[in-house]
């Protein structure tokens, strides 16, 4: 689940909100987390912690800039940092994870945390909140439970986003389109029909690949993507989802995908192909960058006109179970997640803070973030954020699959039938690991 304020660019974008290239297999992670840790110590007392992230040059300045105040504040403990883009990061991480070398701390995401957990990577941060060295208190919206999983904290969130439906603001307008919070699917598919009709262009860049879109609409109707062991929904259920999309790209409400496709990097949206898309409210920014329109933000479709199915999701910081300095990691994810000057540096790179004290600390002044702050906002005000369940281990390659039989469904190479039984069959493979 990105995931911020420069949302992750054009190539951060695609893979965290579809999971592109998640799809690395893990082996032989499986050894005891009694070896060597990842940090290393020196004859002047001082600990270096290694962290790596994922994102682009942009947010390396940033956060290079939030560890030398750590280090200023904590001048016994050095951070060595690496970053790569989303792929290349979790390749890196397999590797150092396989060979019992991960770095201390690293960014994270709820697709993993079961993965990793099971293949015993993950330190349980419980015992450092006990011996008072990371504190999960003052998160907003109840974020601090989203990195728990069987009762282990597994990860601290340090941003939070949404799901939104990002919109051409004159496109709808021009179309007589006022989205407001308990829309139905039955007003969207009319605002479809209303755009095309009178704005020329498809209503939506489509949703094919849309996986966490997909995942609202079955929590909308009592059902999940995943469970905690598997998928809870059907064959019967994702051939309706995908037989709406393809109806929609047959009919001119939906983007051509083949079109969608000659465009990259460049989104539906900011081409003007479509008149709006479905993304992490925290990617915003991208569309503004990209085209000459005026976006901005609308609600998530509902089944009944309340339940939206939505949760804030969130980037996380985990701690390598094999740290040889778990207190240092301890404190150096607290100060990231509760220091105020963080925020001022951070902004919402990596979504809206998850703190009060940071949220307080950094208020945007740009119309595209303060959007973003409303948003998220407007969905604590409406009472219609929920829990989310954590991932089961294998979620990575489904997601990633997902993505990719997808796209092949929207180029016409797979028909709708095809595309489900392949999606299921991969996924009972991943899901049986």
């Amino acid at each position: 689940m990105q995931q911020g304020g420069n949302a992750e660019g054009q190539a951060g974008r695609r893979t965290v909100l579809k999971a592109a290239g998640a799809s690395l297999a893990v082996a032989g992670l499986g050894a005891t987390a009694t070896a060597c840790g990842g940090g290393s110590g020196s004859s002047k007392g001082t600990v270096t912690l290694r962290y790596s992230w994922w994102g682009a040059e942009d947010r390396a300045e940033r956060i290079n800039k939030t560890i030398a105040l750590f280090e200023e504040k904590y001048p016994k403990i050095k951070i060595k940092t690496d970053f790569q883009p989303y792929p290349d990061f979790w390749k890196k991480f397999n590797t150092q994870a396989s060979g019992g070398n991960p770095p201390d701390v690293f960014q994270n995401a709820i697709g993993f945390l079961r993965k990793y957990d099971a293949k015993n990577v993950l330190l349980d941060l419980n015992g450092q909140v006990k011996a008072g060295n990371l504190s999960m208190d003052g998160f907003r919206a109840g974020l601090e439970k989203f990195g728990e999983v069987d009762g282990k904290l597994l990860g601290v969130p340090v941003g939070s986003n949404s799901l939104a439906l990002v919109i051409d603001k004159p496109v709808y307008t021009r179309a007589g389109i006022k989205p407001e919070q308990g829309w139905t699917w039955d007003d969207f598919d009319e605002a479809m029909v209303r755009i095309r009709d009178r704005a020329g262009r498809a209503g939506d860049s489509g949703m094919y690949g849309v996986m966490y879109l997909y995942d609202l609409y079955l929590r909308q109707n009592g059902k999940v993507f995943f469970t905690e062991d598997g998928l809870g929904f059907t064959e019967a259920d994702l051939t309706q989802w995908w037989t709406k999309a393809e109806k929609g790209v047959r009919t001119g409400l939906f983007a051509d995908p083949k079109k969608v496709a000659q465009i990259k990097p460049k989104s539906a949206l900011s081409a003007e192909l479509a008149g709006s898309e479905f993304t992490w409210d925290n990617f915003t920014v991208r569309y503004t960058s990209e085209g000459k329109s005026e976006y901005g933000l609308a609600p998530i479709p509902t089944t009944d006109g309340r339940k939206t199915g939505q949760y804030l999701g969130s980037l996380m910081l985990s701690a390598s179970k094999r740290t040889q300095h778990p207190e240092e990691v301890a404190r150096f994810i607290d100060f990231m997640v509760h220091d105020p000057e963080v925020a001022k540096i951070m902004g919402y790179d990596r979504g809206v803070p998850t703190t009060q004290a940071q949220f307080d600390a950094y208020r945007p002044t740009d119309p595209v973030n303060k959007a973003i702050a409303a948003y998220e906002q407007s969905l604590v005000e409406a009472d219609v954020l929920e829990p989310i369940t954590p991932h089961p281990n294998g979620a990575d390659i489904c997601e990633a699959a997902f993505l990719r039989i997808a796209e092949e469904l929207g180029l016409g190479k797979r028909s709708v039938a095809d595309a489900v039984k392949q999606f299921f069959t991969e996924s009972k493979t991943a899901l049986a690991g």
